[in-house]
């Protein structure tokens, strides 16, 4: 059965799984959504049979069931995380890259795909406001992995500390978990992150930064990083970048900017100024599968100074020995964590030709522009509560009813399950100030902000009863 043919089927069972689910999310609970997934698995013989089904049964079968049970994140009810509907055009691409399973680790894996990479890291880092000609960076799964690579550079950077003394990492308490999982990863151990203080939106202050950094030299530590962060998960607030990383400088500590949410502004004129700064860091993770709408995974993490990758330099007889090398057949093993790696950068480099800056940036304001209407409509609702305005495309809010009793952690908790069990909508969840909070995260240029409010509304009322 030829790959036209399969994607055909495959392309059907999609809009048949889709048809099936009918809204947002799958209608089940999530016991009885498992129970489905198995017994629709095991009509046919289950997961390993003994006797194949056939190629045509399989791609079909799987798909369907995988499209009845997705959180779609192209339906207009579905804003609750960092996850964009991708573009037709980048899905087409990634078909290619799985066709072909080309490799980045060595030339001969992948000799245009290298050099689609490079072309690609180069252009970001330009809108990043590096020098394309010294800079570099890497396609990665996203900004966890963006993330432990700055740290993993920062920390080889670093001088040892003395006897009995740590190296430190800095960043606010709104940056991304993944900080302390990388720290831990790298042997530093999660508690040598070190939370900086926040102003009343949600921003790492650089005073405190400025204070924390001294009380680390004054106890013998070595202050390895300072995590900026531009697009808090909770909020989307951006830290004041520039004044972060002139901090970091002085007291001699790299600056990573994760900015694999807030990265996309830098397509928009409009949003740009927000990330004023950012070309002063040491490395930056941006994730185009947020506001980029790439199929995920397609991080990429940028360093202003391509000498910082040395420590991942490395030399394998059977991927790139020197002579090769010398002869211009070198691959991309000596930027990446990982050996083999498909070219994620052929999905990105489509999206980027596709609309170019300025129709990304169109989608990135039409996001920010819902946002800011969402939060215009909360903030007039009687039974709804603006917790923290829109920096980006995040609003944070709660159902507080007519009474006190309606507005209770539980209660906000209880209605967003509701609406999940319903198959209604898909509202997200963070927690601030000790509250339980409601949360839209528009990256669908076609959400249906009104409606998702409604629901929550509707919710509410019937776990308030």
């Amino acid at each position: 059965m030829t790959l036209n043919v399969l994607i055909d089927q495959v392309l059907r069972a999609m809009s048949e799984g889709a048809a099936e689910r009918g809204g947002p999310v799958p209608a089940l609970p999530p016991a009885r959504l498992a129970a489905h997934v198995r017994e629709v698995l095991a009509r046919s013989g289950g997961v390993l049979p003994e006797q194949g089904t056939g190629p045509g049964e399989a791609a079909a079968a799987v798909t369907r069931l995988l499209a009845y049970g997705a959180a779609d994140p192209a339906h207009p009810a579905c804003s609750a995380h960092l996850h964009c509907p991708p573009l037709p055009e980048t899905v087409a691409a990634e078909v290619a890259v799985s066709a072909l399973n080309q490799s980045l680790d060595s030339w001969d894996q992948g000799p245009a795909a290298v050099t689609l990479e490079r072309e690609t890291v180069a252009a970001l880092a330009g809108l990043a406001g590096f020098r394309p000609d010294r800079a570099s960076g890497t396609v990665t799964t996203g900004g966890s992995e963006s993330n432990l690579m700055g740290l993993l550079l920062a920390r080889d950077r670093s001088p040892e500390p003395g006897p009995g003394r740590r190296r430190r990492v800095f960043a606010s308490a709104g940056a991304h978990f993944s900080v302390r999982r990388a720290a831990a990863l790298l042997g530093l151990g999660d508690d040598a992150v070190r939370p900086v203080a926040v102003d009343a939106g949600h921003r790492m202050d650089p005073a405190s930064l400025a204070a924390e950094l001294a009380a680390c030299a004054a106890d013998g530590d070595v202050p390895v990083a300072v995590v900026a962060t531009a697009g808090t998960t909770d909020t989307g607030a951006i830290d004041p970048l520039g004044d972060v990383a002139a901090v970091a400088a002085a007291h001699g500590a790299w600056t990573h900017v994760d900015a694999a949410h807030g990265g996309g502004a830098l397509f928009s004129a409009r949003l740009a100024p927000l990330l004023r700064g950012l070309s002063e860091a040491d490395s930056v993770s941006i994730d185009l599968h947020k506001f980029g709408w790439v199929p995920a995974p397609a991080g990429v993490f940028l360093v202003r100074d391509a000498a910082a990758f040395a420590p991942l330099e490395t030399r394998a007889a059977y991927l790139n020995p020197d002579d090769d090398a010398e002869a211009g057949y070198d691959g991309l093993l000596g930027v990446s964590l990982r050996t083999t790696r498909r070219p994620d950068c052929v999905k990105i480099l489509v999206a980027l030709r596709s609309l170019g800056r300025a129709g990304l940036g169109e989608l990135v304001e039409r996001c920010h522009d819902l946002a800011l209407h969402a939060a215009d409509l909360v903030a007039a609702h009687p039974e709804l509560e603006l917790v923290a305005s829109p920096v980006l495309s995040t609003v944070v809010f709660r159902y507080a009813g007519t009474d006190a009793s309606a507005g209770t952690d539980e209660v906000n908790a209880a209605l967003r399950r509701r609406l999940l069990l319903e198959g209604r909508a898909v509202v997200g969840r963070t927690e601030l100030d000790g509250r339980v909070c409601l949360k839209l995260t528009v990256l669908n240029p076609s959400a249906d902000v009104e409606a998702l409010l409604q629901a929550v509304v509707d919710a509410g009322r019937k776990e308030s009863r």
